[in-house]
């Protein structure tokens, strides 16, 4: 098979390096599949001088010819569908069909801050002193640094850059080491669509050779991170003794609760949905549920069921509803998490181990534990990959109580026929995002997305809440007598 050999964006040419990284496909890591450029410290540098200069020109670039770029890449991604899916099937082991809706989603958050370009940039404000008019206006904030993770890793990227660049801004795109194709397939979609020379620079490489470098520079305003509370927190502490603004996106350890009234049909399915998809790989998955005493034989048994009837295997496989995890490091977490959990006194219902045939794969068996208690790991460490955890509860407010047994708040979800109940569950559940009768996940780009705790930072992204972070304010006066 051979080695598709990728270029980067940087100061609006397409170039390579002296090194490369390889990329490997998920379902079969024995040869890689591509490679992208290594750079050096010195390249990453000179990516920030392409930006500097970037955004010296898109800031006085009309909001109207920004837009036209924004719409003309979602236009471009929507026509490349087929072999940008293609790439995160490759290089992520997504299933087509998630490949693909990752690709609309992308599309979306390009055409949606576009839109942008048509609303107020300020508010006129009362004055007490006499001919005197005040108003205030936001302004972008300069260079970005984009680091995003290879779970979503064209979607991220968009989340993130589109609003970036509707306010203004340049960026440099770090893209995880494992999945930098997709991100290069979205950079190839703005610089086609007329994107001016440095306004966005991707950088690919080797984290312990580049991560200085990155942190750095002095022309960095701001640092977005999608990613692991690990690396989060240290680069908070990295970036904390500067003033940088920093946004971050961590972990989660997601809870759906079944109360008795649920109708367990639809819960059963969101579930599953919400569990093992993306091979659990989502930060907004599922990965604990709490079911009222009363029905959690009933419901457990009800997802053994569904768990059954899901097909492990390539993304390119139209029969496959479950690929595989990104790597075989993320594997073995994760029978490792597992194998603890069973140590500890959980037991497996479902899965737990690998599917047979697919030995070069990094596989695992969609996995129900029930019998785990507050005190096991598994309640409290976040998995990433296909495993839920089952909690028979008493009532409704034991079942808020273990919803809010983490230090994570990302997403929680209810399912229950009492209007009363659910209007209890959004109040007192301490999680960003809530949902009532439906997944934890899924969402879309113009609705506010973000945790509490140590899910992440109090900026919010996606609509119009994600502009705060790529913009600042300026208060004006003008005294006119």
């Amino acid at each position: 098979m051979s080695v598709q050999s990728m270029e980067i964006l940087a100061g609006g040419r397409w170039v390579s390096s002296g090194a490369w990284v390889d990329v490997f496909d998920p379902t079969d890591t024995r040869a890689p599949v591509a490679r992208v450029p290594a750079l050096t410290a010195e390249e990453v540098r000179s990516a920030y001088d392409d930006a500097e200069a970037g955004f010296t020109t898109w800031r006085a670039t009309s909001p109207f010819e920004r837009a036209k770029v924004l719409t003309g890449a979602a236009a471009l991604l929507r026509s490349r569908a087929a072999q940008i899916a293609d790439a995160l099937v490759t290089e992520m082991g997504k299933t087509g069909a998630e490949a693909r809706g990752e690709v609309g989603k992308a599309a979306d958050f390009f055409d949606y801050y576009a839109a942008v370009a048509r609303e107020g940039y300020g508010t006129l404000l009362h004055d007490a002193r006499p001919g005197t008019e005040t108003s205030f206006r936001h302004e972008p904030i300069g260079v970005v640094l984009a680091i995003t993770p290879w779970n979503d890793p064209l979607l991220t990227p968009a989340r993130k850059l589109a609003p970036a660049l509707a306010a203004g801004n340049a960026a440099v795109l770090k893209p995880a080491g494992e999945t930098p194709m997709s991100a290069l397939h979205l950079a190839r979609a703005l610089d086609d669509a007329g994107l001016p020379a440095g306004v966005l620079n991707v950088v690919t490489g080797r984290t312990s050779e580049i991560s200085e470098a990155l942190l750095t520079d002095p022309r960095v305003a701001a640092v977005t991170f999608t990613g692991g509370n690990e690396v989060g927190e240290r680069l908070r502490r990295t970036l904390a003794a500067r003033n940088v603004r920093y946004q971050t996106e961590m972990g989660g350890k997601n809870a759906t609760v079944v109360l008795a009234d649920a109708d367990l049909d639809k819960a059963a399915d969101a579930v599953i949905a919400a569990g093992f998809g993306q091979a659990g790989q989502r930060c907004t998955a599922t990965s604990r549920v709490i079911v009222d005493r009363e029905v959690h034989h009933r419901f457990a048994g009800m997802l053994c069921e569904r768990t059954a009837g899901l097909r492990v295997g390539p993304g390119k496989d139209p029969g496959t509803t479950v690929g595989p995890l990104v790597s075989p490091a993320r594997r073995d977490s994760v029978l490792a998490d597992v194998a603890r959990a069973v140590e500890q006194g959980a037991t497996v219902l479902a899965g737990g181990d690998v599917p047979e045939g697919l030995a070069h794969g990094c596989y695992v068996n969609p996995t129900i534990l029930a019998d785990v208690t507050p005190d096991m790991d598994i309640w409290r460490r976040e998995v990433f990959g296909p495993v839920i955890v089952l909690r028979p509860v008493d009532g409704p407010a034991e079942a808020v109580a273990a919803v809010n047994d983490s230090g994570f708040g990302l997403a929680a979800a209810v399912f229950t026929t009492s209007l009363a109940a659910a209007h209890h569950f959004i109040d007192a559940a301490e999680c960003g995002q809530i949902a009532v009768n439906t997944t934890t996940s899924g969402w879309d780009v113009h609705h506010p997305f973000g945790g509490f705790r140590d899910s992440g930072s109090a900026f919010k992204e996606q609509g119009a809440q994600a502009l705060r972070f790529y913009t600042r304010v300026k208060t004006v006066a003008i005294h006119y007598a």
